[in-house]
C-alpha cells in the first residue's frame, strides 16, 4: 500500500521535526521571547513512525526543527534512519535542515552515518545583517564554517535557503547571486509566508520570484533549468555555468497541485499542509500502546484527506494552526 491522496498525489517525501527548540531568534519566525514549553519525543518514537511510512512509500526523509543539532543523539538517529529500506528496496534520501551555527564539528560525522544532504538557513551574506535578522551577534562565521565543512564533507549539493522580507534583506539577492558562484553552493529564495509568531504577515512584506528574477538578471543573464514536477522550487542558473539558484514561491507561484510532502511535529502530529487548521494526534495512539496496523490505518485515512491547497492572500485566509518553528521547517 502505497500513500496517495483524494486528488491521486503520490505521497513520499517526509520531514520530521525532532525539536522546536532553536538557537536563534529571527525575526521572521520568533518574538525573541522565552518561556514557552518545548516539544520533544524521544528518538525511538520518530523511528517508529518513519519506519512505518518509509513502509507506505516514503523515499525522502528531512530533519527539521527549531534547530535539529540541539539534540544530542542525532547522529544515532540518522544512522538508525539509513538502515530503513524503502518499498523499492533502498535507503531512503535522508537531509537535515539546520540554521548552520552547529554543523561545522558535526557535518562529516553526520555524513559518516548516512546523512545524503544538508540545507542551511542563512538570510544574509552580510555579519552585520546577518545579526540583526538573527539576533545573534558574531553567528554568521559560524554558519560560513558549518557551509564549508558540509561541502568538504561531500554532503552536495549543499543548498542555503534566504527568506526575502521586504526592508530587511532584499537587497541581498545579488550578493547572494554572488556567494553561490564562490562558494560552489545552491542558494534558494524562498517567499515569506504567513507563519511567523507574530502574525504580522502582510503581501506587501513579499518579495516575489518575478522581482528575484528581475534582480538577478541585472547581475548576469540566466538560464532555467528544467525542475521535476513535485519540486518547490524554479531552478536557474547563470549563462556562463556557474553558479546556481532556486526560487521557492509558494505566495505567488504557489505549487501544491503536485505536492508529495507530509510533515510529523516535535510532539507527534501529522500534518498533511503546511498551512493545515489541524493536526493529527499520532503519537497519542501510539502513546495508547496501538500496533503498527492500527497506526497504518490512521496514516493512510489522514493523507487521504490532503488538503488541495493553500489559500493564502486569498478572502477569507485562516492562518495555519501553528507557527513555522512548532511544525517544522
Amino acid at each position: 500500500m502505497l500513500l496517495t491522496d483524494k486528488f491521486g498525489r503520490s505521497i513520499h517525501d517526509l520531514r520530521i521535526s525532532i525539536t522546536d527548540r532553536c538557537n536563534y531568534r529571527c525575526v521572521y519566525c520568533r518574538t525573541g521571547t522565552n518561556g514557552a514549553a518545548y516539544a520533544e519525543l524521544p528518538f525511538a518514537d520518530y523511528l517508529r513512525m518513519a519506519r512505518i511510512l518509509v513502509s507506505l512509500g516514503i523515499t525522502k526523509i528531512r530533519l527539521t526543527g527549531g534547530e535539529p543539532l540541539l539534540r544530542s543523539g542525532i547522529v544515532d538517529f540518522v544512522r538508525d534512519l539509513a538502515k530503513l529500506r524503502t518499498v523499492h528496496g533502498e535507503k531512503p534520501e535522508i537531509a537535515l535542515t539546520t540554521n548552520g551555527h552547529l554543523l561545522a564539528e558535526i557535518a562529516q560525522v553526520l555524513k559518516d552515518a548516512g546523512l545524503d544532504r544538508v540545507t542551511v538557513s542563512m538570510d544574509a551574506v552580510d555579519p552585520a545583517r546577518f545579526a540583526r535578522i538573527t539576533r545573534v551577534p558574531n553567528g554568521y562565521d559560524s554558519v560560513l564554517a558549518g557551509i564549508r565543512a558540509s561541502r568538504c564533507a561531500g554532503l552536495d549539493p549543499v543548498k542555503v535557503n534566504c527568506v526575502l522580507l521586504r526592508g530587511f534583506n532584499e537587497d541581498q539577492i545579488i550578493p547572494f547571486g554572488m556567494f553561490a558562484r564562490e562558494e560552489g553552493v545552491v542558494v534558494r529564495f524562498i517567499e515569506f509566508m504567513p507563519l511567523e509568531e507574530d502574525r504580522l504577515w502582510t503581501p506587501g512584506v513579499v518579495v516575489t520570484l518575478d522581482e528575484i528574477l528581475a534582480r538577478m538578471s541585472e547581475y548576469r543573464p540566466l538560464a532555467e533549468i528544467e525542475h521535476g514536477r513535485s519540486e518547490t522550487a524554479r531552478r536557474y542558473r547563470f549563462a556562463d555555468g556557474v553558479g546556481e539558484f532556486g526560487i521557492i514561491a509558494p505566495v505567488s507561484h504557489p505549487f501544491c497541485g503536485h505536492c508529495s510532502r507530509i510533515r510529523i511535529t516535535s510532539d507527534g502530529k501529522l500534518r498533511t499542509c503546511l498551512f493545515s487548521t489541524w493536526d493529527h494526534d499520532l503519537h497519542e495512539l501510539m502513546r495508547r500502546g496501538a500496533p503498527d496496523e492500527k497506526l497504518v490505518e490512521f496514516i493512510v485515512k489522514t493523507v487521504a484527506s490532503k488538503e488541495e491547497r493553500h489559500h493564502i492572500g486569498e478572502p477569507g485566509f485562516v492562518p495555519a494552526s501553528r507557527t513555522m518553528v512548532h511544525i517544522g521547517g
